[in-house]
C-alpha cells in the first residue's frame, strides 16, 4: 500500500504543472461536495428532531414541534439557527449510539415585525426536551448574544427536566441558564412561554424571566410532580391542579397568562412583543397612529357612579382612554383588584396601573401589591411610562392579610412607585383614601403630574370609620357629623388646594392631558442615589 502510495504521488508530479493543478481542484471541489452532502443530509436529520414517529405523537398530543413554534412566532424567513450540528456528548447508558444533531432545542435569532429577537425553542421529540450541557450552552449562548447587540429573549419551554443520563452535568448547565437569566434581568426583556411539561429544577428560569405564559391543558409547572407530591405528602392531585395554567393564572399567580393553544399562544407573544423596547438602552417604543390624541372621550364623564360605594369596572376606563381601545393585559384573572398592563397613548407603549373597584372595591391586598408592583418594576426598567388610575379604599383589613405579611407584601409596590424614574401620570378618579393613597404613585412619590376627576375624594379614610373615631362619644349625631365630613373631604379640593394635586380636570378630556404630558414628559432626566442596589422588602 505505501508502495503504491509512493507511485501515485511520483505519477502526479510527473504531470504537467498545469495538470496537477487541474486534478488538485478536481480534487478540491469533489472534498467540497462530499462535505456539502453531509450537510445537507445532517441538516435534513435535524430538521426532524427526533423523527416522524415523535413529531406524530406531538400533534396528537395537540402541540406543535419547536421548529413550528419558531415559525409561526416570527417573520417568515428571518429565522438563522445557531449551532445546529451540536450534539450531546454523554458517553454513558449507551447514549453515544443516539445522537440528533442540535441535540434537544433550537436556537438563534430572528425577527418579529421587523425587530430582532433571539429565541430557543424546547423539542420535545428528541429525549423529552431533556436539558443536557450542550442543550444549556446553545442557551446561554444566545441569551449573552442578545445582551451583547440589545435584544428580546424568548424561551419556548417544553422539557421533560434535566437529563438524568448526564446527572451534574446537566443541573450545571441549568445553573448555567439561571446566571444568564439574572445577568440579563433589566437588560433585555426575557418572555418565556410554557408549552409543554416544565418540571424540578427547570421551571426556574421561567420565573426569573420578566412575563411568563402558558397553553391551557397541555403545560405543567411544578417542583414536583403528582407521584412525589402523594409520596411524600400523601395527597392525591392531578397534574392540572398541581400545575397546570388555572393554578397559576388564578391561584398562584406564577404565570402572566395563558392562552388556549400553540397557535394562539404564539401569535399574543408577537403582540406583546411589539410594545416593548428592545433594551434598556431604548425609549418606549412609538408607532404611528390614527386614533386622535386629543380625541374627546364623553364615556368617561359618567362612569363612576354617584354612589361611593357602588362598583364600576376600570378596565372601562382604560379601554376608552387607550390607542384604538388596544390594552394587553397582565395577569388578568390574578388578583384582580388591580389591573396591569400594556397599552398605546398617541402611538407611544405605556404601562397601565389601575385598582378596580368591581372586585373587593379595589382594595390593596397582598397579591395586589405584589403584582403591581412587579409591573411598576418592569416598566421603570425598560423606561415605559407609567399610567396610574387611582380608586382605592385602602389595605385590606384582616387576621389573613396581617399574618400573610401585608405590610411587608405593600411595601413592595410603595417601594417600586419610590423607585421609579419613567415618567408617572396619576389620576385620581374617586376614592384615595389612606397609606393607599402615598403608594398609587402620589405627588409625594415623585409622581409628575396628579390629577383628580371631580369625583375624587381624598382622606385618610371614609366618612362612616372617621366619624366612628372622631365622634365615639356622640353616636345620636353619626349622620350630620358623616355629612360634615364628606362636605370636608369627598371632593378633590382639599389636595388641590395643598397641591398634591395639579389639576382638577374634566374626565372626558384625561386623554387628551395624558398625551400632552407624556410628550413634554419625553426628555425628563432623574437618576436615583449611585449605589449597589436597593433592598426592595422581598
Amino acid at each position: 500500500m505505501k508502495m503504491l502510495s509512493r507511485y501515485v504521488r511520483s505519477a502526479l508530479f510527473s504531470l504537467p504543472r498545469s495538470m496537477q493543478m487541474a486534478t488538485r481542484a478536481t480534487s478540491s471541489i469533489q472534498h467540497t461536495l462530499n462535505v456539502a452532502n453531509k450537510i445537507e443530509k445532517t441538516r435534513e436529520k435535524a430538521l426532524l428532531g427526533g423523527g416522524q414517529k415523535r413529531i406524530d405523537a406531538q400533534h396528537k398530543r395537540g402541540k406543535l414541534t419547536a421548529r413550528e413554534r419558531i415559525e409561526l412566532l416570527v417573520d417568515p424567513g428571518s429565522f438563522k439557527e445557531y449551532d445546529m450540528f451540536a450534539e450531546h456528548t454523554c458517553t454513558d447508558f449507551g447514549m453515544q449510539k443516539e445522537k440528533y444533531p442540535g441535540d434537544s432545542v433550537v436556537t438563534g435569532r430572528a425577527q418579529i415585525a421587523g425587530r430582532t429577537v433571539f429565541l430557543f425553542s424546547q423539542d420535545f421529540t428528541v429525549f423529552g426536551g431533556s436539558l443536557s450541557s450542550i442543550h444549556a450552552k446553545k442557551v446561554v449562548k444566545i441569551m449573552k448574544d442578545a445582551m451583547l447587540v440589545g435584544a428580546p429573549v424568548i424561551g419556548l419551554n417544553d422539557s421533560g427536566g434535566a437529563r438524568i443520563q448526564e446527572g451534574v452535568e446537566s443541573l450545571a448547565g441549568y445553573a448555567d441558564i439561571f446566571q444568564a437569566n439574572v445577568m440579563a434581568s433589566g437588560v433585555v426583556p426575557q418572555i418565556s412561554l410554557i408549552m409543554g411539561p416544565c418540571a424540578g429544577g427547570a421551571v426556574y428560569s421561567p420565573a426569573l424571566t420578566d412575563f411568563t405564559f402558558m397553553v391551557r391543558d397541555t403545560s405543567y409547572l411544578f417542583i414536583t410532580g403528582p407521584d412525589v407530591v402523594k409520596a411524600v405528602t400523601n395527597e392525591e392531585v392531578t397534574q392540572e391542579e398541581l400545575g397546570g395554567a388555572k393554578t397559576h393564572t388564578v391561584t398562584s399567580g406564577v404565570a402572566h397568562g395563558a392562552f388556549e393553544n400553540d397557535v394562539d399562544a404564539l401569535m399574543n407573544i408577537r403582540e406583546l412583543f411589539n410594545y416593548l423596547p428592545l433594551s434598556n438602552t431604548d425609549a418606549s417604543p412609538i408607532r404611528s397612529c390614527d386614533d386622535p390624541w386629543d380625541r374627546v372621550v364623553p364615556s368617561l364623564d359618567t362612569v363612576v357612579p354617584l354612589e361611593s360605594t357602588a362598583a364600576y369596572n376600570m378596565k372601562d376606563v382604560v379601554l376608552s382612554l387607550v390607542d384604538e381601545g388596544d390594552f394587553f393585559e397582565i395577569m388578568p384573572d390574578y388578583a384582580k383588584n388591580i389591573v396591569v398592563g400594556f397599552a398605546r397613548m398617541n402611538g407611544r407603549t405605556v404601562g397601565v396601573v389601575g385598582n378596580n373597584p368591581k372586585f373587593a372595591a379595589g382594595c390593596l391586598d397582598i397579591n395586589s401589591s405584589v403584582k403591581g408592583a412587579r409591573f411598576v418594576r418592569f416598566c421603570d426598567a425598560f423606561n415605559i411610562p407609567l399610567i396610574t388610575l387611582v380608586d382605592v379604599p385602602g389595605f385590606l383589613p384582616g387576621t389573613a392579610q396581617e399574618y400573610g405579611g401585608i405590610i411587608r407584601h405593600g411595601a413592595k409596590l410603595l417601594y417600586a412607585y419610590a423607585e421609579a424614574t419613567v415618567p408617572k401620570i396619576t389620576v385620581i378618579t374617586r376614592k384615595a383614601f389612606g397609606g393607599a393613597y402615598d403608594v398609587m404613585s402620589s405627588k409625594h412619590l415623585r409622581g409628575d403630574l396628579n390629577y383628580a376627576w371631580p369625583t375624587a375624594e381624598v382622606a385618610v379614610m371614609g366618612a362612616k370609620g372617621a366619624v366612628s373615631i372622631l365622634f365615639r362619644a356622640d353616636k345620636e349625631n353619626a349622620a350630620k357629623h358623616e355629612e360634615e365630613y364628606t362636605e370636608l373631604f369627598s371632593n378633590p379640593f382639599p389636595a388641590a388646594v395643598r397641591g398634591f394635586v395639579d389639576d382638577i380636570i374634566v374626565p372626558s378630556e384625561t386623554r387628551r392631558r395624558i398625551c400632552e404630558d407624556l410628550n413634554m414628559l419625553e426628555s425628563k432626566k432623574l437618576k436615583n442615589p449611585k449605589k449597589k442596589h436597593g433592598n426592595i422588602p422581598l
